[in-house]
């Protein structure tokens, strides 16, 4: 068959794999009969490349990674078992194929090398992401190449249109797989990477019930927020296989769904019946539109201020003045803020200020809006055309307390501030990721550039926050 043959959905978790398991991957059962189930019906297909889309190789903001070197390797080293290895020679053609017309469309993408591994500083491997699902389908196929892509932070619209490259190219050449790795989420329980949310069991039952009933539109335009929340890993690269999809008739079948460490895993493929001339773009805007409409009726006065304030400087060049919504708490009150933004769930820039420097709330949240959506140095200017995919919140800061003992803070509640000299480093409260104190004061002090070893003061505070 010519085209696009089968398609699947994988987890990845290296613990499923029988020497690195050592009796845990008895845990994961059905997750395991799903990969073999999956390994079979490759096996039956007989894909000539087989493409997967990974979370874990060379991840860029702006651009996704294809690597175009002609041996691919990879193994389970970092995982204790280096003496798993594994050989793949890529698809050269299909990656040359699919980069001209990624090029076409405006899609950029890094070209991964030797080189440009070395300029990054990483390692030129093939990632986990793509290791545990190939460990299961060599077992019983291996007459194919591969193509290793690891999904950029892109727009979800660009990642549905780069999908739709790989879709259109699989009909031109033929005789293409696709396996999108990735986890759900990882806050399914305290016993998995991050601390439990709630989030996390709706983000799974979400995810699943999209594929159960095809809802391609559903999967790229899903909440991030949410997404982000759930801490996982995979719905960059289901939107991607959404795109690919989308130029078929397919029957979807969730093989297994289960999260016995507090990490979601789900197996699924998709059965190819015929090409299709769908096309969700217009749907999958609207669905974009309407959510940003909605986030935006749910803003309160401060994120509302910040918005238009980095929206009046990037369309004007100057700042806005204080509009006449403000109340008078904002206009009374000299307090230090920081404004943070994000785009599609990841931070996009935050900047602000330890005391405030200017005359009122009001005034001090326009101008950190503008610092952090052009001066973030992590970052580069927030474009026009990004305006409309931004969120916002800001932090109010309380007065901070100096701090005698570690017992007495909490990352949750408490943002630091590590002092030492002239150099000072702050962290807020309640950030995804900072479960501990000591990793809360470690990254403090690293913003400060002020050495573990080194003497310093800590200050705690406690902050309002907008969003």
């Amino acid at each position: 068959m010519k085209g696009l043959v089968s398609a699947y959905i994988s987890p990845h978790p290296p613990i499923i794999v029988e020497e690195i398991g050592r009796g845990e991957e008895k845990n994961c059962i059905n997750t395991i009969n799903g990969l073999k189930e999956i390994a079979k019906d490759i096996e039956i297909k007989k894909p000539e490349t087989i493409i997967v889309i990974t979370p874990h190789g060379p991840l860029f903001s702006d651009a996704i990674a294809l690597s175009i070197e002609e041996d691919l390797y990879g193994d389970f080293g970092d995982f204790g078992h280096s003496e798993l290895r594994y050989h793949f020679k890529n698809d050269l053609g299909l990656v040359k194929d699919i980069y001209e017309m990624s090029k076409k469309e405006k899609i950029q993408l890094a070209l991964m090398n030797k080189e440009m591994y070395e300029m990054y500083g990483l390692e030129d491997t093939v990632d986990h992401g793509v290791l545990v699902p190939m460990h299961f389908i060599t077992q019983r196929y291996q007459d194919f190449k591969l193509v290793h892509i690891t999904y950029g932070l892109l727009s979800p619209v660009e990642l549905y249109e780069f999908g739709k490259i790989i879709g259109k190219i699989a009909k031109e050449k033929g005789n293409i797989s696709i396996v999108a790795s990735g986890d759900l989420s990882h806050r399914l329980s305290d016993r998995g990477p991050y601390s439990y949310s709630p989030k996390g069991e709706e983000f799974d039952k979400k995810i699943v019930s999209l594929f159960e009933n095809k809802d391609l539109a559903g999967i790229v335009s899903f909440d991030l927020d949410l997404a982000k929340e759930a801490g996982e890993c995979g719905l960059r690269s289901f939107m991607i296989l959404s795109g690919a999809l989308s130029a078929y008739e397919f029957k979807s079948h969730i093989l297994s769904y289960e999260g016995p460490f507090g990490v979601g895993y789900m197996t699924a493929k998709f059965e190819i019946l015929g090409e299709s001339n769908k096309d969700y773009t217009d749907e999958i805007n609207d669905e974009v539109d309407e959510m940003i409409k909605k986030k935006r009726s749910n803003e309160d006065n401060y994120q509302r201020l910040a918005r238009e304030s980095l929206e009046y400087y990037i369309k004007n060049g100057k700042y806005m003045k204080v509009p006449a919504y403000v109340d008078s708490e904002m206009l009374s009150l000299r307090m230090p803020v920081f404004v943070s933004i994000k785009k599609f769930g990841e931070l996009r820039g935050c900047i602000g200020s330890t005391s405030p420097i200017k005359n009122n709330l009001a005034e001090e949240i326009i101008y950190f809006a503008v610092e952090a959506g052009t001066k973030d140095p992590r970052f580069s200017s927030v474009t026009e055309e990004e305006l409309p995919f931004l969120s916002y919140s800001v932090d109010v800061l309380m007065p901070a307390q100096k701090v005698k003992s570690l017992s007495e803070l909490d990352p949750k509640k408490y943002g630091v501030i590590v002092e030492s000299g002239f150099r000072k480093g702050l962290l807020l409260p309640n950030i995804e990721g900072v479960d501990t104190v000591r990793d809360q004061i470690r990254i403090a002090l690293n913003k400060a550039g002020i050495g573990e070893h080194e003497k310093y003061e800590i200050s705690k505070f406690e902050v309002i926050r907008h969003g």
